[in-house]
């Protein structure tokens, strides 16, 4: 069902936006996806219209993406099962196979036509292009999953230099052509980094950090990175909050502005978080 809206209060909550879309015009933004929202097809066109809207408002948008389902269901066609150790996939030749055709093709272009479908101009990158990342065997066990070494930013920066929404898929190369998978989530806090981005919106399936997981209304709306440390000391962050928070505080030391753990189930939430007062998740900033 759609609400009718008046003109007058269309033209209200623009002027309420005001501030805020003068404050990020000519700024960089990088919003991770993935997660239900990604999954979901009307979650994902919001998603994608919300990262339009703010291109057309003067924001440098830079949308790193994953595609974790979209492995497993070419994977299960292949007849080949997905293992996974301490959260992480591991990933043999054929597999890394599969999640360079999927992430770097079917995903990757299926959300560069849809932001043009919605009026942004995108141009879809993996991390493998230019040698934007770089990176060497994280475990063994793990196979070609790799670990960053280096970011080279320099395709992102042309593509918003000409106005474009860098689109970028989590594979990565090392010096001698083999390709690794990378966690979207730790691609996207070094990308934000050496970018200098003003902010970074880590989209999840969860409404962000809870004092008491089973109680949406201990919902923490902003922390900063000491304050986030003494949580895990407490138990209070823990399981698969534990990596994502790690890449908050990664991507604060390296330069970024703000943090924040977005919950990626609301319609909308980009815009929420970045030109409204209440947000939509856990901001994680740095100490004062």
């Amino acid at each position: 069902m759609q609400l009718k809206i008046s003109n007058l209060a269309r033209a209200e909550v623009l002027t309420q936006a005001l501030p805020y879309i003068k404050k990020f015009n000519g700024k960089v933004v990088v919003v991770k996806y993935g997660g239900n929202a990604m999954i979901n097809e009307q979650l994902k066109e919001q998603v994608m219209e919300d990262i339009a809207l703010l291109w057309l408002i003067g924001v440098k948008v830079v949308l790193v993406h994953g595609g974790g389902p979209e492995i497993n269901e070419l994977m299960n066609k292949l007849g080949k099962k997905a293992e996974f150790v301490n959260g992480l996939r591991v990933t043999d030749k054929e597999t890394v196979d599969i999640v360079q055709m999927v992430l770097a093709g079917k995903v990757n272009k299926s959300l560069v036509t849809l932001l043009q479908m919605k009026g942004g101009h995108a141009v879809g990158l993996s991390g493998i292009d230019g040698g934007l990342i770089e990176a060497e065997i994280k475990d063994e066990r793990l196979g070609y999953v790799g670990r960053i070494t280096k970011i080279r930013p320099q395709p992102i920066n042309d593509l918003l230099e000409k106005n474009y929404i860098p689109v970028i898929s989590t594979v990565a190369g090392d010096k001698n052509g083999n390709v690794y998978n990378i966690n979207g989530d730790t691609a996207a806090a070094y990308i934000a980094g050496a970018l200098g981005a003003e902010r970074l919106l880590m989209m999840t399936d969860i409404a962000g950090i809870l004092r008491d997981k089973d109680d949406v209304s201990s919902l923490i709306h902003e922390i900063t990175i000491s304050e986030a440390n003494k949580l895990y000391e407490d138990g209070v962050i823990s399981g698969g909050m534990i990596p994502k928070v790690e890449c908050c505080i990664d991507a604060i030391n390296k330069g970024v502005g703000k943090v924040t753990i977005l919950d990626g189930r609301i319609p909308h939430s980009i815009l929420m978080e970045l030109l409204t007062n209440e947000g939509a998740g856990t901001m994680v900033t740095k100490d004062e």
